[in-house]
């Protein structure tokens, strides 16, 4: 935005007096073309577009929360290791990080966002506080909210409820933001134990038992698997428990830029599709 400087009286006056001995000068030209708005001067402001680009590449953890008082509303932090979630993608909202997972679809406007009734899975909740923070979740994310975002180093996104309550969240890229590249489906079996391998930078190094599965675009599992192998790399989001064998929805990422004694793929879990406890665990 354009801004003008008022000279202080006492400037204006030795130069007005000095213009009286000149002749007059032509006005400048006042047409339109030479003009420069003031709305071509400002920062171009952030689109609809760009808005929900920022939302669809990052991963959002609530990190303040707020009622119109300014009160801290406790009832949205219960679960200090793992903060509420949410995850933009095509038009849907998800939810994460409460006793169930909520999603619903949204639409945006210039300011504002506009969530439609959210469903969700129906599991029980053994913990009071948690059953209601699926309640704390509808109350505040469903309808219309003001919305701001800060692209900045750490992203924030803001909204704010017709109540006054405010819920702030940071940013954290997701892994396609991060990889640059559209990740390829793959599903892995990884059996119950590990077993040492050989890694030139980690003695005694334990590998991950794994093999490919493939299903069709029923759920149905087809084909036989090949061999079991090491997995030297790390899958991101799993953490393997002894004695658990697990089949594992990944999404493999290739990287553009590979690291010394790394895989050209960069591995990261989508979800768990089966689990199966092959012996009783202490």
């Amino acid at each position: 935005m354009k801004k003008t400087l008022s000279l202080p009286l006492l400037v204006l006056l030795p130069l007005a007096l000095a213009a009286c001995g000149k002749p007059a000068e032509p006005a400048p030209d006042a047409s339109p073309a030479a003009q420069t708005p003031a709305a071509e001067a400002a920062a171009p402001a952030a689109t609809t577009a760009d808005t929900e680009a920022l939302l669809g590449g990052h991963h959002w953890r609530l990190v303040e929360a707020s009622d119109a008082a300014g009160a801290r509303i406790e009832a949205l932090f219960v679960r200090p290791d793992a903060p509420l979630q949410l995850d933009f993608a095509e038009g849907r909202l998800g939810v994460g990080n409460a006793c169930n997972r909520h999603s619903g679809g949204y639409t945006l406007e210039e300011g504002r966002m506009s969530v439609g009734r959210l469903a969700s899975t129906m599991m029980a909740c053994a913990d009071p506080k948690l059953a209601a923070l699926d309640a704390a979740i509808g109350t505040r994310l469903e309808g219309t909210l003001a919305l701001a975002t800060d692209s900045g180093d750490t992203p924030r996104l803001t909204l704010t409820t017709a109540a006054g309550d405010r819920l702030v969240f940071a940013g954290q890229p997701t892994a396609a933001t991060r990889y640059g590249t559209a990740p390829e489906r793959v599903f892995l079996d990884v059996a119950a134990d590990t077993r040492p391998c050989s890694h030139p930078l980690i003695p005694d190094k334990q590998c991950l038992q794994v093999r490919e599965v493939r299903y069709d675009d029923n759920g149905v599992r087809v084909g036989e698997p090949g061999a079991w192998e090491n997995f030297y790399e790390d899958i991101e989001g799993y953490a393997h428990e002894p004695g658990v064998r697990n089949v594992l929805r990944i999404d493999r990422y290739t990287r553009t830029q590979v690291p010394a004694d790394a895989s050209r793929y960069a591995y990261v879990l989508d979800m768990v599709v089966e689990s199966e406890v092959m012996r009783d665990l202490d």
